[in-house]
């Protein structure tokens, strides 16, 4: 059983086993419906064992139906004997956009920009994969600074935040909380590491749902920050301009702030220059490639992922991400393992879970643009990804279908992490 917080609110007899709805403390939880077997005492979620004080009668079918279709769930199972639990996560109805006028994204759009505390519910809080997200949680973290790109406080934040998530224990949400008022004002330098750093603050907020005035404080900042010029950039002209690794993650903070601050306009032209980069050149074309002629499928054409069936000197370069792996030198084979490539991956596979969830239908754009990178990296130059990158992997498993991670607990990356446990082990 889920250890969240809840509060019973009604407990129905039928002659059989007795059963008990748990309404959630917060109203971004889930709900659970628990059944302790024929004539057993019925009790609620939380740790602290409460029983319920209030009765009236139905049976569990016709509670569980009216219950499913009021609020827009399904049920898991049915038929119950003995102890059991059921859970459900709410998923709105798919909303349609468009990148152009000859696409129509007609895709789920669950709550929550990267995950909902409905989805997490439902996951399982022990075992290795939980245990690497909550060590993550419990450990002391720096004061947050968006200008140094290697600080690991964005993500222990966020592990504290799907703690919170699972858990309900609140002090993980205050300090959450705390953090993301206390990262304000601290960007400086380069526009890299307010790219990298900012994803998974904007996540975190979103999965604990902060406070009245720290939210409007938070949201101020969001939108002023995006357009700041730093170094020469800001962090929306860096995802425009750059086509690297500097660009994706620049176009992942954005695509969350658009989400966060529900700036639709900002949102569908990021979904453009995200499409253009995988390479639909009229959606988007103005990016600012270098040295073309090495690893572009056409250099007179260039993209951010090589077409489907590119070709150099009868090599295979089909799903190529060429402005990184341009920084290994001249086309050469065998291809040279080129680690700028999983830094651009880091920033795309996180533009593109967010983009879903907005409902885009973005794994299928350009001939699945994504799994061929992954396949061209992991088949083709036979370098798959290590440390910090294995992050992707359970994504591209869960969206789709394949089987390129190998089940443990992953490092989190530069932006955004623990997918092993949020996705690993669902698919869509």
């Amino acid at each position: 059983m889920k250890r969240r917080m809840w509060k019973c609110c009604g407990r129905i007899r039928s002659g059989k086993p007795s059963c008990c709805i748990f309404v959630p403390c917060r109203p971004t939880s889930t709900l659970l419906i628990s059944i302790e077997g024929r004539n057993g005492q019925v009790r609620s979620a939380s740790r602290r064992q409460r029983a319920c004080d209030m009765e009236f009668k139905t049976d569990r079918r016709t509670l569980i139906r009216v219950v499913a279709r009021s609020l827009g769930l399904a049920a898991l199972s049915t038929g119950f004997r003995g102890r059991a639990g059921l859970s459900w996560w709410s998923e709105p109805e798919p909303a349609k956009r468009s990148v152009d006028r000859d696409d129509a994204h007609a895709v789920r759009t669950p709550t929550g920009i990267w995950t909902s505390a409905e989805e997490l519910a439902g996951l399982t809080v022990s075992g290795p994969l939980w245990r690497n997200v909550k060590s993550a949680a419990d450990r002391r973290t720096k004061p947050p600074d968006l200008s140094d790109q290697n600080q690991k406080n964005n993500v222990r934040v966020l592990a504290k935040a799907l703690v919170y998530a699972g858990t309900g224990e609140e002090r993980y949400r205050d300090e959450v909380v705390a953090h993301c008022l206390h990262v304000i004002g601290t960007e400086g330098g380069r526009t890299l590491p307010l790219a990298r750093e900012l994803l998974a603050y904007v996540i975190a907020a979103d999965l604990v749902v902060l406070p009245s005035d720290a939210n409007r404080r938070f949201r101020e900042w969001l939108n002023a920050v995006r357009h700041q010029e730093i170094g020469g950039r800001t962090l929306i002209s860096t995802h425009e301009d750059r086509p690297n690794n500097w660009g994706t993650h620049a176009g992942a903070s954005r695509i969350a702030v658009a989400l966060y601050l529900q700036d639709e306009q900002d949102l569908e032209r990021a979904s453009r220059v995200f499409k253009g980069w995988l390479g639909d050149r009229d959606a988007y074309a103005e990016f600012r490639y270098k040295e073309v002629d090495r690893w572009q499928a056409d250099p007179a054409r260039p993209v951010g992922i090589n077409p489907r069936g590119a070709t150099k000197l009868g090599r295979n370069i089909d799903g190529v991400l060429p402005d990184d792996q341009r920084r290994s030198g001249d086309f050469r084979w065998p291809p040279p393992k080129e680690n700028y490539v999983y830094g651009a991956l880091q920033g795309a596979v996180a533009q593109a879970v967010l983009l879903h969830r907005a409902g885009y239908d973005v794994w299928n754009w350009e001939d699945q643009a994504l799994l061929r990178a992954v396949r061209w990296l992991v088949e083709t130059a036979d370098f798959p990804p290590v440390g910090d990158d294995v992050w992707i992997l359970p994504l591209v498993d869960h969206y789709y279908g394949t089987h390129y991670w190998d089940g443990e607990p992953t490092r989190p990356g530069k932006n955004v992490g623990w997918s092993c446990w949020t996705h690993g082990g669902r698919s869509i």
